[in-house]
């Protein structure tokens, strides 16, 4: 691997080509803060899907693309005059030295949740008024239920165990089927969802990661099911369900082997 120098050389590299660029190309020139985030999630997503796909490669490649756009704002920031990219990364240093008094003070911890119940202690210091105040409303909705679960829990405010969970997970089923107003049983399957990825949080699964690999999954075997009908000539949708279901059955068993 790289020494650290060569890490920095490379480091320095890209902020060289990064004015380079601002200065030169047309298409560089005309970006805003605005116009690159869109891009910037795109990019985030495919990281996403190199990481569940466990790809290194492709992972590495999807980390330039997110470092290209973390260094292209610090440089939007230069130009107005707010911060450069040395600014937010001693910024990041002194945040991370804070939030973890256990390594660079003489604080003590017994495992990672107490490190937890720290990160989210100190970040009411540093002057956030809400321990959930941190969380984005732009997540996706699965995640930001993930991450309202799990900052809480830094508080202590969390069921004892996953038995506990299951059992409003339960409850909340019981609250669905009962409900007949289209409305409020919406705002009762909203209840099972979340109540059902505390519980997957909990036992230690992430329900994101679990979804998109059933969403992968499914569209790989959905496909194979559609070229399995048309090397038979059949048109998926002139079957019924009970002769989609015989080829559906088919293509689980093939995966199987």
């Amino acid at each position: 691997m790289n020494t650290r120098q060569e890490k920095l050389d490379a480091f320095g590299r890209l902020l060289d080509i990064m004015d380079d660029l601002r200065e030169k190309c047309p298409w560089d020139q005309k970006q805003t803060l605005q116009s690159l985030r869109h891009l910037t999630l795109e990019e985030t997503y495919e990281l996403s899907d190199a990481i569940l796909q466990e790809d290194l490669q492709e992972i590495k490649k999807e980390l330039g693309d997110v470092l290209l756009h973390l260094v292209f704002y610090a440089k939007i920031g230069s130009e107005k005059e707010s911060f450069d990219i040395a600014d937010v990364i001693n910024s990041l240093n002194e945040k991370l030295i804070f939030r973890h008094p256990h390594i660079y003070g003489d604080t003590e911890v017994k495992d990672e949740e107490e490190v937890k119940q720290n990160w989210e202690k100190l970040k009411l210091k540093e002057g956030n008024k809400s321990i959930l105040g941190g969380v984005p409303k732009s997540l996706p909705s699965m995640v930001k239920a993930y991450r309202v679960q799990d900052k809480v829990k830094g508080i202590g405010f969390e069921f004892h165990d996953a038995e506990d969970a299951w059992k409003k997970v339960d409850e909340e089923l019981e609250e669905f089927h009962a409900e007949t107003d289209l409305e409020k049983k919406e705002q009762e399957l909203g209840d099972v969802f979340f109540s059902l990825i505390n519980y997957a949080r909990i036992t230690g699964i992430n329900p994101d990661s679990a979804l998109e690999k059933t969403n992968l999954k499914f569209i790989s075997r959905f496909q194979k099911m559609e070229e399995m009908a048309s090397e038979r000539n059949l048109n998926l949708g002139e079957m019924s369900l009970e002769e989609m279901d015989l080829l559906w059955d088919e293509v689980k068993i093939l995966n199987k082997n």
